[in-house]
């Protein structure tokens, strides 16, 4: 029987039930092997009720620094009968099945062609512990310490990670520290561990990066991007944004002399009461923002066409998932980019940033929050489960502590006293974007009121067809203005001209990197532009204009950027070729190849485009 053999280039998965207990020591095993130098990448699938359903959560480990999901896993950690037909299914062949054998299974349970390996891991638990929550949880201590025995990993870093998790906490430090041990002594014993093909040696790729999580990262970029305000309701998986802004908070916005909070977070009765309260404190000067996901923002729209057509900043920050209405509450899509482009009933847009990992969540957190109060409009921050809710690898945060809040065109006391003239919708230099003022600014001067009704340059309602033309070409204006300010795309040439080109964006970023590498290898070119905002800056159509064949990676069923894309350009929709994935989990680099691989072998044309000099 073949072996899978492997050396810091595998996938092992675990398949638990919610509740056990079990993510901590997975997340253990993962950080574990982190710390020997080695990237990982790790995925937590869970549902959306509180105990009892299936769980897993896939280690993707790449010494090559690969940080997609690769599809398949190499080792199944089997710790659920419920869904052990599937599990199994799942291992590559020449793979690993690792499992409790305390009691016997039928030979029709296991494959021909994986290798099983079979721990009692229940009979052990029982002899070692009387208390039955003891037994659950340090069940799964005991099997990430005989999975390092089989992989070789260094036992000293796990226990150094169990260290630091209860420092102080003696009583809670030596029993894991000892199941650990526990488990790595039965294997190291009783199972072939010479004979397991996959291993882990320390390496040094890591670098200087981190592992944290892309909401708590968003929550960060809004603290120092001047945030003072988050209403918000909870929704999956959008709700540890606000839990990780009021962790933050209470360290960087308390005044050090009162100790008293410059700071308010609200949870609202709904999302509607949420947006409401943004809106309300964007108008009065203060920055804020609401953390939702997709049925949260159809909740909001009626208050984001408020915010829009009264131009008023808000920052929206979309944790996405699998819709419509409840849909898939715990898997990823990015299935909420043509509702919050034109959230609201007329002709409205709204700027949409599209962060790649927890490092563009922060940055992009604070710089929507910048382009909120300069462009005077909502801003969609748009993540997704996949980046929100799991560990990701990333390069530090960076901030530069020379850098200024933006708060845009706002006319002071002194030149509205000086008789400046002062009109709420007034463009006074042809960029769309008028000045405004905050209430109070001026005791008989400035903007007092708003409304969500037209009105002519001065705030004056009208009805007239002219004043509301006039209105609706300035916000045009502005929306060609916002091209030049939202974050610009990035391109990544191939290494041969090529008449193929790819738009990608978000979270489909780590799995396009290694699916460009594997077309490469294949003598396959495709040059690559990644998206970071709507509205698409004029580099996007250029793009376009250079290839003969264009395709749109989405994790959507309907193609939802392409749309906006042909609209927006008035492009040719056969040139645009989507490639769409929309199962809930995240999308593989095998499955961007297979898809655009097939295409680019059916055609044997010379390129057209010339390599720049």
């Amino acid at each position: 029987m073949n072996k899978i053999s492997a050396v810091n280039d595998f996938v092992v998965k675990f398949a638990n039930v919610n509740g056990s207990g079990s993510a901590s020591a997975n997340e253990l095993f993962a950080r574990s092997i982190l710390r020997m130098g080695v990237p990982v990448s790790p995925r937590n699938i869970f549902p959306s009720n509180i105990q009892g359903l299936p769980t897993w959560y896939e280690v993707r480990v790449s010494e090559a620094g690969w940080l997609g999901r690769r599809g398949g896993c190499d080792m199944m950690v089997a710790m659920n009968p419920q869904t052990w037909d599937a599990d199994v299914k799942e291992i590559e062949p020449g793979g690993y099945l690792f499992y409790d054998s305390t009691r016997p299974l039928p030979a029709s349970k296991f494959r021909d062609d994986i290798h099983v390996i079979g721990m009692p891991l229940t009979q052990i638990t029982n002899e070692a512990y009387s208390d039955v929550r003891q037994r659950q949880l340090f069940k799964n201590i005991i099997y990430v310490g005989a999975l390092s025995a089989l992989l070789d990993m260094d036992a000293g870093e796990i226990a150094q990670l169990i260290g630091e998790q209860y420092r102080g906490k003696e009583a809670l430090l030596k029993p894991n520290v000892h199941a650990l041990q526990m488990g790595r002594d039965y294997a190291l014993a009783q199972l072939d561990c010479a004979g397991m093909g996959l291993k882990v040696r320390r390496a040094d790729n890591v670098g200087n990066r981190i592992f944290i999580e892309g909401n708590n990262a968003t929550a960060l970029g809004c603290v120092y991007g001047g945030a003072t305000v988050c209403a918000w309701y909870p929704i999956t998986p959008s709700s540890s944004v606000a839990e990780a802004f009021q962790k933050h908070c209470s360290k960087f916005r308390v005044d050090p002399n009162t100790g008293k909070n410059r700071y308010a977070i609200v949870q609202a009765e709904d999302e509607l009461a949420s947006i409401g309260m943004v809106i309300g404190a964007g108008w009065n000067g203060a920055r804020a923002f609401t953390a939702t996901s997709g049925p949260g923002i159809s909740l909001m729209t009626e208050f984001i066409g408020l915010a829009y057509f009264a131009e008023i900043p808000a920052t929206l920050i979309n944790v996405q998932r699998g819709g419509p209405s409840t849909g898939m509450p715990t898997r990823t899509q990015q299935s909420d980019i043509l509702s919050c482009a034109t959230a609201s009933n007329g002709d409205t847009k709204h700027p949409l940033l599209f962060p790649e990992d927890p490092r563009e969540c922060f940055e992009f957190a604070a710089t929507a929050l910048d382009l909120a109060d300069r462009l005077q409009t909502p801003i969609f921050l748009m993540t997704d489960l996949d980046i929100g809710m799991n560990q990701r690898l990333c390069e530090p945060l960076a901030w530069d502590d020379s850098r200024r809040m933006d708060r845009g065109k706002v006319m002071t006391a002194e030149e509205l006293e000086a008789g400046k003239n002062f009109g709420r919708y007034l463009d006074v230099d042809g960029d769309g974007i008028p000045y405004r003022t905050y209430p109070g600014t001026h005791a008989k001067r400035g903007a007092f009121f708003t409304r969500g009704t037209t009105k002519d340059r001065y705030a004056r309602y009208s009805e007239e067809g002219p004043v509301y033309v006039d209105n609706m070409e300035r916000l045009a204006r502005k929306w060609e203005t916002a091209k030049d300010l939202v974050p610009q795309p990035i391109v990544k040439r191939a290494a041969r001209p090529t008449k193929f080109g790819v738009l990608y964006f978000g979270s489909t970023s780590p799995a396009m990197a290694e699916a460009l590498d594997a077309l490469e290898k294949q003598n396959q070119h495709v040059d690559a532009m990644r998206l970071r905002a709507f509205p698409f800056p004029k580099a996007v159509m250029d793009f376009v204009a250079e290839h003969d064949t264009v395709f749109v990676v989405e994790q959507n069923r309907d193609g939802q950027l392409r749309n906006l894309l042909i609209n927006e350009g008035n492009l040719d929709s056969a040139k645009i070729v989507p490639v769409l994935h929309y199962d809930g989990t995240p999308i593989t680099a095998r499955f961007i190849v297979s898809a655009i691989g097939a295409r680019l072998s059916m055609s044997n044309v010379a390129p057209l485009r010339k390599v720049a000099q």
